[in-house]
């Protein structure tokens, strides 16, 4: 049986119509809908890249000590995540790919239950059926009854709606796991990018109490540092877990190119620009906000990340046409759940001069 058989149509090619009517929009398409980066890598992770660009044998699986000791560093310097040991970092070629591997790489199958968010990133369910796990949508633990999840994935902040969990809600989502045997994959990608309530790491030590043990958390550079096209993402936590992940991937060629490790390593090794480019999306969040409200929408959730999470109370599909009409693409609700069938997503990952047209043809 083909692999593709198991999943579900590429969520992107469904929209296809709609790009078509928002391209031929006077003035040109705002394309509002994947929201990949813009904007330019800065130069000092540039340099790094190309310092390195002469070494002609093959990187470490595991990653430079270097990168490892920067990933430590950097975690506890911007999030105040302590107790990381730098022998349990390791680099992914983008979370997305470490994402969809996770449940197989994991020796997970079809006796076992993968537990995703409601309304999801669309990676978990696909990473459940690569692996030919059931999966469950749920937001808390009581729905999940007398089930015992083998892995339990985590988002916040959150893509697409922009919720985040609070400390109470991720202890308790760890106390369960704990009592049940699973393990919990937290998706981090987003923790840089908190604006209206404070983000926590599932590692972080009010949540965890220090010890990482069943835990991973799983972080990006696609975001604050621009780094989507560098494929640069990693996971940590607990020190068991990630060497078998290491295992796996070292018979799985699945290698981080040497010098996109050095390009990490310096971008985690700086903060100015991470600031810099929060700011970008701070003051394209503000305008863009202000505008779909005035145009009618309502703003659900939305308090971290790259997107706003924005409903007119009828169908997604209905909604993306209305905007598509305007020039304007976004991703419907329906991609990430049927608790999304109501809402689109709008990313702020536009150039000024792009969100500025978008915010004027709404209102």
């Amino acid at each position: 049986m083909p692999v593709s058989s198991r999943l579900p149509d590429f969520p992107w090619d469904t929209i296809a119509a709609d790009k078509a009517l928002a391209t031929a929009y006077p003035g040109g398409i705002v394309d509002l809908s994947v929201g990949t980066p813009v904007d330019p890598v800065d130069p000092l992770i540039q340099r790094a890249l190309a310092s390195v660009a002469e070494v002609p044998g093959y990187p470490a699986t595991h990653g430079t000590p270097a990168l490892r000791a920067a990933v430590v560093e950097a975690l506890a310097r911007r999030f105040g995540i302590t107790g990381v040991d730098p022998e349990a970092v390791l680099p992914a070629i983008g979370t997305k790919e470490l994402i969809a591997g996770l449940p197989r790489q994991l020796g997970l199958g079809e006796q076992d239950l993968v537990v995703i968010p409601e309304v999801a990133y669309p990676t978990y369910e696909v990473a459940a059926l690569l692996s030919g796990s059931r999966f469950l949508r749920a937001d808390g633990v009581t729905r999940l009854g007398p089930e015992s999840p083998a892995l339990i994935f985590v988002n916040s902040p959150s893509n697409p709606t922009g919720k985040v969990l609070g400390v109470e809600h991720l202890r308790k989502v760890v106390e369960f796991a704990r009592e049940r045997g699973a393990i919990v994959a937290s998706d981090e990608c987003y923790l840089g990018l908190a604006w209206d309530a404070p983000a926590v790491s599932i590692l972080d030590p009010r949540v965890c109490d220090g010890d990482h043990t069943g835990l991973l958390a799983i972080h990006s550079l696609s975001k604050t540092s621009n780094l989507a096209s560098y494929r640069a993402g990693f996971v940590t936590g607990d020190p068991a877990l990630v060497r078998e992940l290491l295992e796996v991937r070292k018979h799985s060629g699945l290698i981080m190119p040497f010098p996109v490790q050095a390009a990490m390593t310096a971008a985690l090794a700086d903060d100015e620009h991470e600031r810099v480019q929060r700011e970008r999306y701070r003051a394209r969040r503000d305008l863009l906000r202000k505008a779909v409200q005035q145009a009618g929408f309502r703003v659900d959730d939305s308090e971290a990340g790259l997107y706003l999470w924005v409903t007119r109370g009828e169908s997604s599909r209905s909604t993306l046409r209305w905007l598509a009409e305007r020039g304007i693409l976004a991703a419907p609700g329906d991609f990430y759940g049927p608790r999304g069938a109501e809402h689109v997503r709008m990313a702020l990952t536009a150039t000024d001069e792009r969100i500025a047209a978008a915010a004027e043809r709404l209102v």
